[in-house]
């Protein structure tokens, strides 16, 4: 048990082939009307959250990659009640969080609908900052045009980009880890093409069922062409860690490929974070000391 709260264990290899769901994802397009008649905090108002130790030291959580809301099926209601229960085990007087990127397989600025799925762990983030829990957001590149919302309607503290932060004495570089590293030069191209202004202001022509459907079987296929490669950690640290390192910092903190690793050498450290499609893992700093662990309550 960590903290009296997890069911934790040391996370392992993950499987070499990524799971998925097939598409379809519904619209929730009447709740900007229900947030006109109530706030969002009595919408909140049912959810409780288990209260942690008296005098406990401050500890810091990092995951990434649930990709909510892919479909309705009774796997992805699972995963998404299984992140509620990991955020429900959180202290919100002592712990901090930190979300690194794709919580939602796909998330667009719509000015007057949200996505469905995943409202459950919107709820649960927003609960806890109402209980003074400090909770960032770093965009993935799933679901980084969601940063507005998130910002604006659950209180997070969002960065579109790398984030550098000093936790518990030690000097981070937290980043969701796409794009980052040399090559890969297309994909580059296409990230600074979806996050320009008049792109967005494109898409957001198209009505949502569509728009959403679209984006979904676009990472349905990708999804299937792709396989974790265990290199890609060794490549992680030559290209992105080890030049954090020199810049000074201490800890690199990586999402994205789905691949649970913790390397340490001396005082400095590389964690990614792994995911919660396979994996349900996550980061815990406590005391400066990291842990990387997989969470099975």
């Amino acid at each position: 048990m960590v903290g009296g709260k997890h069911q934790a264990r040391s996370a392992g290899s993950p499987p070499g082939q990524r799971t998925h769901r097939p598409p379809g994802q519904h619209i929730c397009s009447q709740l900007n009307a229900h947030f006109n008649n109530m706030s969002f905090d009595n919408i909140l108002s049912g959810i409780s959250h288990t209260e942690g130790m008296a005098g406990a030291a401050p500890r810091a959580f990092f995951f990434s990659d649930c990709h909510l809301g892919l479909d309705g099926t009774p796997a992805e209601r699972e995963r998404e009640a299984r992140v509620v229960r990991f955020l429900d085990s959180l202290d919100p007087r002592t712990d901090s969080l930190f979300i690194v990127g794709d919580l939602f397989d796909f998330w667009f600025a719509y000015r007057r609908a949200i996505p469905r799925g995943g409202f459950a762990v919107l709820a649960a983030l927003r609960s806890l900052r109402r209980q003074g829990m400090a909770i960032t957001f770093v965009g993935g590149n799933h679901d980084f045009w969601a940063c507005p919302f998130l910002r604006d309607e659950i209180g997070l503290e969002v960065a579109d980009g790398a984030l550098i932060r000093s936790v518990q004495g030690r000097r981070f570089f937290i980043a969701h880890g796409d794009g980052l590293g040399s090559g890969d030069h297309g994909y580059k191209l296409l990230k600074r093409l979806l996050r320009n202004p008049v792109a967005i202001a494109l898409y957001r022509l198209i009505h949502p069922d569509l728009g959403i459907r679209l984006a979904t079987w676009s990472s349905h296929a990708s999804r299937e062409s792709q396989t974790v490669d265990p290199a890609l950690a060794e490549r992680m640290f030559a290209e992105v860690a080890a030049p954090a390192f020199a810049a000074g910092h201490e800890v690199v903190v990586l999402g994205h490929v789905h691949l649970p690793t913790l390397r340490e050498e001396g005082t400095r450290a590389m964690a990614i974070l792994g995911d919660w499609v396979e994996n349900h893992t996550y980061l815990r700093v406590e005391e400066g000391r990291l842990h990387l662990e997989r969470f099975t309550g």
